[in-house]
């Protein structure tokens, strides 16, 4: 029943989302949409950003599924734009409110666990530290994300494909030769 709930919270403020920006949207407009009371609401989230985390985290767990090795990492970020343009309004609203954070954070947390599972694949068998992996990870992370968020201040309107193909162009191989950089560099 929990994760019902949970849900279904979600569900109203992504609702709410689609209609105004987070900074105008209170516990009481996401518990009159769910009917439910507040004493739920505070049950389950301590406030609306974790909710919002929370449906952020949850819908790209979905958006990712089976997509985190070098093989698919283009659709799995082709995903994460799709989720983006599907959601154009919530995310539009978040970005530009004072919550502009929690769409970065998200963004952020999603792509390195996406980026993550590629350095570790291709890390496979070599003898790399695992703070230099993440190193990686989190550098290929800030990028793939500057160009997303470029993407969201512009409208939306370049295509996803098309950026997901130059940037598979631009990085093809690239990972395995981070790896095996710092699998050649004395500590």
């Amino acid at each position: 029943m929990s994760q019902t709930t949970k849900r279904a919270l979600a569900a109203s403020l992504k609702k709410l989302l689609m209609q105004k920006p987070l900074d105008k949207i209170t516990v009481i407009d996401i518990v009159e949409d769910c009917q439910v009371n507040r004493q739920t609401f505070y049950y389950h989230f301590k406030d609306i950003y974790d909710l919002l985390e929370w449906a952020f985290v949850n819908e790209s767990s979905r958006a990712l599924a089976g997509q985190k090795t070098y093989e698919t990492w283009q659709q799995g970020f082709l995903n994460i734009f799709q989720w983006v343009l599907d959601n154009k309004p919530m995310v539009e609203h978040v970005y530009h409110s004072a919550s502009r954070e929690q769409v970065e954070r998200y963004l952020y947390d999603v792509t390195f666990g996406l980026l993550i599972g590629v350095v570790e694949e291709k890390a496979a068998g070599m003898a790399v530290r695992q703070e230099d992996k993440e190193f990686i990870a989190h550098f290929y992370k800030f990028a793939f994300v500057g160009i997303m968020l470029d993407w969201i201040r512009a409208g939306m309107k370049a295509d996803p494909e098309r950026i997901v193909e130059r940037l598979s162009l631009l990085l093809a191989g690239d990972f395995t030769r981070a790896l095996e950089k710092y699998r050649a560099t004395p500590r």
